[in-house]
């Protein structure tokens, strides 16, 4: 396993490199300066200048080729290019265009608020998507089951923002249940993230019962649930100790790959319900034009989710001894 662990991250370096390079030919083919939005309309050209110069603006774009015609190797690749790549591999993101804060201080002050909100909804909709798949997938046929799938087709239907505005409206505003939005550290953190983490887990639940529901009557057919049946199992022995461990090959699938966009959070829980995390600094600095953010944050979702790859080949062959790592 150890040799494949290798051989994988191995494999990850030029998706990496590949995220890393579209990314800087975006920010590159995108018009317009950064320089002359910080420094504003009725900049000077010497200000304009300093503020190029400040972000290494005014560095060459790929390669100094009369730098390396005179053969001054470092100065050559002293690029927009090569800096792009080389600060981001190393982590060392500059700093904000427009906070002008460094993006790493940014990122390690908002990821805990993100983490306060996706942590309790990720895990509420996992184990609340797969209770109900297994009742809907043992009452195939029925018509809670016909009910069930309804409801789901339905809230997939409804729109993220329309979850949102009617939670703000009628259970924070009119009931007076949840406060509208706002954020606190701590323990008094509960009350603010208890609306968005509802309204996040009502808003995926449809699509989570439904794709689990398929998975759960694909393993309902086979023949040890029969043979189980007859020996005189329970109902909950089956379908919890069988039918939902043989079926953890795709809900692990879902699971680990999903575990990365945790660090974003959810962009429009965040924005309307003012929670200062990763999704709401993610919007703020796409709508600002802030390159530098977005690089940093594209580049690290990019890097979790090559991890998370990783760790879902491992959890398969834990999960089933058929599988073997080479």
């Amino acid at each position: 396993m150890v040799s494949y662990i290798i051989r994988r991250l191995l494999y990850a370096i030029p998706t990496i490199l590949g995220v890393l390079l579209i990314t800087f030919i975006l920010f590159n083919l995108i018009p317009g300066d950064p320089s002359y939005d910080i420094a504003g309309k009725s900049a000077s050209a010497e200000t304009i200048a300093e503020i190029r110069r400040e972000l290494g603006f005014d560095k060459p774009r790929f390669l100094d080729t009369e730098a390396l015609s005179q053969g001054r190797i470092a100065a050559a690749f002293d690029s927009q290019f090569f800096n792009h790549f080389r600060n981001t591999l190393t982590l060392n993101f500059p700093r904000s265009l427009t906070s002008h804060e460094p993006i790493w201080d940014e990122i390690k002050s908002r990821a805990p608020a993100s983490l306060t909100l996706a942590a309790p909804m990720f895990i509420g909709l996992i184990a609340t998507s797969i209770a109900i798949a297994l009742v809907v997938a043992f009452a195939r046929g029925s018509w809670v089951d016909t009910i069930l799938v309804f409801i789901c087709v339905v809230g997939m239907s409804i729109p993220m923002l329309s979850y949102i505005l009617f939670g703000q409206h009628y259970l924070a505003y009119e009931l007076g249940w949840f406060p509208i939005l706002g954020y606190e550290s701590g323990m008094q953190a509960f009350k603010y993230i208890a609306l968005p983490c509802l309204l996040g887990i009502a808003s995926g639940l449809g699509s989570y019962v439904r794709f689990y529901r398929t998975v759960m009557l694909d393993e309902m057919r086979s023949d040890y649930v029969r043979t189980a049946f007859a020996k005189g199992l329970s109902s909950p022995r089956v379908l919890f100790k069988h039918v939902l461990k043989n079926a953890m090959i795709p809900i692990i699938t879902t699971l680990v790959l999903s575990i990365p966009f945790l660090f974003l959070g959810s962009l429009l829980l965040e924005r309307f319900f003012s929670i200062p995390g990763m999704g709401s600094y993610f919007l703020d600095a796409f709508n600002s034009r802030d390159f530098p953010v977005i690089n940093a944050m594209v580049f690290t979702t990019s890097l979790l989710y090559v991890l998370g790859q990783l760790v879902t080949d491992i959890c398969y062959a834990l999960v089933d001894p058929r599988i073997s790592l080479r």
